[in-house]
């Protein structure tokens, strides 16, 4: 009993000198700071230290990101902007134009940007012989009635309709090479990226021609059955002939330039006003900066010409009895 009230009595002489933040007064004068104060301020000094590092360390990455800038970037309404955090340390290049405006685009970036070869034959034109062209050819055909009955003279409307058929070949043809590339441990020579740089080129079409009319309703609902319908019939037309696959769309593209020099011609006349090119069309095809639309639908009409090249080129290849994929692709063929 007395050894506890003993060892009580000694705890609680020695807690004040042990276990306080401060430095007990009698030792501090002689130089004497007790064991657990001492670890205890270590611990708190460094803690502390390590804090403002991190803390440091990340304004200057902030910092640097924003252009060397201490001040945060703020909103239109003087609100602090936030940039995108990502977990998985992602962070988008901040990208320029030429002349120092920051880019504006996510579809597209300045090197998939191109001046369009408008000095290509447009009155170019296979001649059906085989009986699979005479088929494609007049499945092409067939199509320009139903074209004038909901269309006429409405350029912009049809432009939008076609460009959402145009860009659905060169996906399904990409897709079924880039399958059979897996499928065969063979290489495509390059044609699955030509196949795919086409869709995207008519997709790029589309966006523009939003910029200059909006689709109706009806419109709509018709490219929502005309996709559904016309990319489930090019697949089992590819898988069934490439050749004939690639010589109908010959054919499409061939009419799709004669839809566009319709265009251009009413462009010409004045009956369609020929307003300022979208901002998108400038920077995609490196217009001037005061392009027209003439100017654009000119560009679009190139990029046509091309496609109607290479998919009757692709179609010829299949024809003599050879492969794509021992013949180069035409990439970047504008």
């Amino acid at each position: 009993m007395s050894s506890r009230m003993a060892g009580a009595a000694l705890l609680r002489h020695l807690a004040p000198r042990l276990f306080a933040a401060e430095p007990v007064p009698g030792l501090a004068g002689r130089g004497l700071v007790p064991a657990a104060a001492r670890v205890l301020s270590a611990r708190m000094s460094s803690t502390a230290a390590e804090a403002a590092a991190k803390e440091a360390a990340a304004s200057e990455q902030e910092r640097q990101q924003h252009g060397g800038s201490a001040e945060k970037p703020t909103a239109a309404d003087g609100q602090e902007k936030k940039g995108t955090v990502s977990y998985w340390g992602i962070q988008p290049p901040k990208l320029v134009k030429e002349d120092g405006t920051e880019w504006r685009w996510f579809c597209f970036r300045p090197w998939d940007t191109y001046r369009a070869d408008t000095s290509i034959d447009m009155k170019k034109h296979h001649e059906p012989r085989a009986p699979p062209d005479k088929l494609a050819y007049w499945l092409v055909k067939s199509l320009v009635v139903p074209k004038q009955l909901f269309f006429q003279r409405r350029h912009a409307s049809h432009a939008l309709l076609l460009e959402t058929v145009a860009a659905v070949p060169g996906m399904v043809g990409g897709m079924l090479l880039h399958l059979r590339s897996l499928r065969r441990f063979e290489h495509s020579g390059g044609w699955i990226r030509a196949l795919l740089e086409e869709a995207e080129n008519e997709r790029m079409h589309l966006m523009t021609f939003l910029e200059v009319a909006q689709p109706k309703w009806w419109e709509r609902a018709l490219v929502l059955a005309a996709q559904g319908v016309y990319f489930n019939a090019y697949f089992v037309a590819y898988l069934a002939s490439p050749k004939f696959a690639h010589r109908f769309v010959g054919y499409l593209e061939e009419e799709a330039v004669h839809s566009y020099t319709e265009y251009l011609k009413d462009l010409e006349a004045g009956i369609i006003e020929n307003t300022p090119a979208p901002a998108i069309a400038i920077d995609y095809w490196r217009l001037p900066a005061d392009a027209r639309l003439k100017d654009v639908v000119a560009v679009v009409r190139a990029d046509e010409a091309h496609h109607r090249d290479v998919n009757h080129f692709a179609s010829d290849i299949h024809y003599q009895g050879m492969k794509l994929k021992d013949t180069p692709a035409p990439l970047g063929y504008h």
